[in-house]
């Protein structure tokens, strides 16, 4: 059995650990352990292993199943590969139709265990047409499945999409498996697909809506024989949930969870506003999202949504994911769950690498030769100097703006500097009339016959 490397772990493996800020993060933000009772009581393992009757009993009752049909794990990503594990090469068959783009799980996995169709979605408007998921069912086809809300692009495709995807599904003998780790951050959220009949395969957590993905603790919904295989593959694998997960998941689900969920919607409402503002001001577009996930096209200059989010987080130490890891390379996604005051220090420092955009190069990195070497004059300690570069002109300024007239100074080997100075974005719009500028005696003159 082969599987493709998972591009997107990769890509924050390389990057998340020194950058300074996430805006990757698909999730909101995390809560603090403070908000809950942490104690469990003695440290053993959930018995049974499938989780405690009476909280999987409660669980049951938002989906019209039975208890039975609810099995715990450790977070969505799990229930997942265990309902793969208990679908593909059943009498169901071993063929999946994957909606993308969509959490490169859901269409890795299935293809490292058997065969695979892709519905691919089309921007801008990523709708999903039912017909062409019917075009591409066969009578081998075990599962079809969809991310809804999607990731990455925020798309909520529609309760009627999905009850048309349940009925081709069921048409065939195969199921619909749904992944619904956004769903409760809508605030009219649709019914989830494990409640639309024994066809309906549902999984989630408390990762993405809730701020609570340390504890790694999800579940999967779903007709009772799927269950009893995913149960059993369980053992083999992670043998029971969380103690602690499940613990805290009691307090979540229960008297804490209108307080938590309202307290992330209006988060992820006002977060979605400032950063559809950034979009605006730099000519961006996107699918106004639900969750806390967008897919934005990549600005002009740049060839590919990889290259401008490597300079991105190269420059300016702020992660952004590439939409070729969702294979779409002229967008990238965006995650806007994070602190409000993260958000607005991120989308400066975005903002400043399409600003600084010059000739389809970085101007601060390749123009500047003189900044490479050492500085004539102490830093300006206010500021934080640019990577690899300590003069103040360098550095990096949200509130400053680069104008194209060049300051030349010489490096040690007599060279210029033609990067455009950094002022302030008043000065930009309102240079003094005086012919004696202040500012053009802080900075060195070239002597005569100096090249």
């Amino acid at each position: 059995m082969h599987i493709e490397p998972f591009g997107l772990e990769r890509w924050f493996a390389k990057y998340e650990h020194e950058a300074n800020l996430m805006l990757a993060e698909s999730g909101i933000r995390s809560l603090n352990a403070s908000r809950f009772d942490l104690d469990p009581g003695k440290v053993g393992y959930v018995i049974p292993t499938n989780g405690d009757p009476k909280f999987r009993a409660q669980l049951c009752q938002r989906y019209d199943c039975e208890e039975d049909e609810v099995l715990f794990t450790c977070g969505t990503q799990e229930a997942n590969f265990l309902t793969f594990l208990s679908v593909l090469g059943s009498e169901a068959g071993d063929h999946a139709v994957v909606v993308t783009p969509t959490y490169q799980a859901l269409h890795a996995v299935p293809e490292a265990f058997g065969d695979i169709d892709r519905v691919w979605l089309d921007p801008p408007d990523w709708q999903l047409d039912p017909d062409a998921v019917r075009e591409r069912v066969t009578n081998d086809t075990a599962v079809i499945v969809v991310n809804n809300p999607n990731n990455p692009t925020g798309r909520y495709h529609p309760k009627n999409v999905i009850e048309d995807l349940y009925d081709i599904a069921a048409g065939h003998g195969a199921y619909l498996l749904c992944d619904e780790v956004y769903r409760l951050l809508t605030e009219n959220p649709h019914p989830p697909v494990a409640s639309l009949g024994d066809r309906g395969i549902s999984t989630t957590s408390l990762t993405k809506a809730y701020g609570l993905a340390g504890l790694r603790f999800g579940w999967l919904v779903g007709p009772r024989e799927i269950i009893d295989r995913a149960w059993r593959w369980k053992d083999y694998m992670t043998i029971s949930p969380s103690l602690f997960g499940q613990h805290v998941a009691k307090q979540a689900r229960g008297r804490h969870e209108m307080a938590i969920l309202r307290e992330n919607r209006e988060l992820a409402a006002r977060n979605r506003g400032i950063v559809a503002d950034f979009l605006s001001t730099h000519g961006l577009s996107w699918h106004d999202p639900v969750g806390v996930n967008g897919f934005v096209s990549v600005p002009d200059g740049f060839d590919t949504a990889k290259g401008f989010c490597r300079q991105v987080v190269e420059q300016e130490s702020v992660v952004l994911a590439p939409g070729k890891l969702f294979g779409y390379e002229n967008y990238f996604r965006i995650g806007f769950g994070l602190n409000t005051a993260d958000l607005r220090e991120g989308l400066a420092r975005v903002g400043s690498v399409i600003g600084g955009h010059w000739n389809g190069s970085s101007w601060i990195r390749r123009r500047c030769d003189w900044g490479r070497s050492q500085s004539r004059r102490k830093p300006d300690r206010r500021t934080e100097s640019h990577r690899g570069c300590d003069h103040r002109d360098c550095s990096r300024r949200p509130d400053r703006v680069p104008v194209r007239y060049p300051v030349h100074r010489p490096d040690d080997d007599g060279r210029r500097c033609r990067i455009p100075r950094l002022v302030s974005r008043e000065s930009a719009h309102h240079r003094p009339a005086s012919p004696a500028r202040p500012w053009r005696r802080r900075f060195w003159r070239p002597r005569r016959g100096h090249a």
